[in-house]
């Protein structure tokens, strides 16, 4: 049986007819909306209920899954010194019963995930939400702002090299340097709450 795919895709600042057109492209007929905070003081365009009613104009539908599997979780059991960390996130119920709406979703919808940034590789969009989506068999395809697809395969493969780690090692594998250049990549865009490093554990 071919494996259901599910895409990706960063609104940035499309106009709401380009971000359309991104969308019809690939023949996209739903969006799972996963920024935890809906709202886009650069693009307004964006915000939560202007996006869905812009969708709803052309049939695709809306939802929004944030709180499930939004970068900027409540949870406080997720963040180490301040900074979410994504193996506790994709642990949690929330994003567990999130990552199932997708792959439910996706036996009958073509689903965009969607989020801020248009480079993938910035975004925990492709960091975690579709290496968990992978990791239960979906196909992950990143929609980029000039139209064009790259699988989630690529993806990981051009992570490597942004870090110096897509040549072979004599000592270890390819996964395993993947992992390192995931972790590196994370560190680098993962949710710091400042609020919760003034003693390095989460306040309760």
């Amino acid at each position: 049986m071919t494996p259901h795919t599910v895409f990706t895709v960063g609104h940035s600042t499309h106009s709401s007819s380009g971000f359309l057109s991104l969308l019809q492209k690939h023949g996209i007929t739903a969006v799972a909306d996963v920024r935890s905070m809906p709202i886009s003081r650069f693009a307004p365009q964006f915000n939560r209920y202007a996006v869905e009613r812009t969708l709803s104009d052309v049939d695709i539908k809306y939802v929004f899954l944030g709180k499930e599997l939004g970068a900027r979780t409540e949870d406080l059991t997720c963040y180490v010194d301040g900074r979410v960390r994504y193996d506790l996130l994709a642990r949690t119920s929330d994003f567990v019963s999130g990552i199932k709406r997708l792959r439910n979703g996706a036996q009958s919808e073509r689903i965009a995930v969607m989020c801020t940034e248009q480079e993938p590789l910035d975004c925990h969009r492709c960091v975690l939400v579709s290496r968990v989506l992978e990791g239960h068999g979906i196909t992950v395809k990143h929609i980029h702002g000039d139209g064009h697809v790259e699988n989630h395969a690529s993806a990981m493969q051009r992570l490597m090299a942004n870090f110096r780690l897509d040549q072979e090692d004599l000592f270890r594998t390819s996964a395993e340097r993947l992992q390192e250049a995931l972790d590196r990549q994370e560190q680098r865009i993962a949710y710091v709450n400042e609020e919760l490093r003034i003693d390095g554990t989460p306040e309760k």
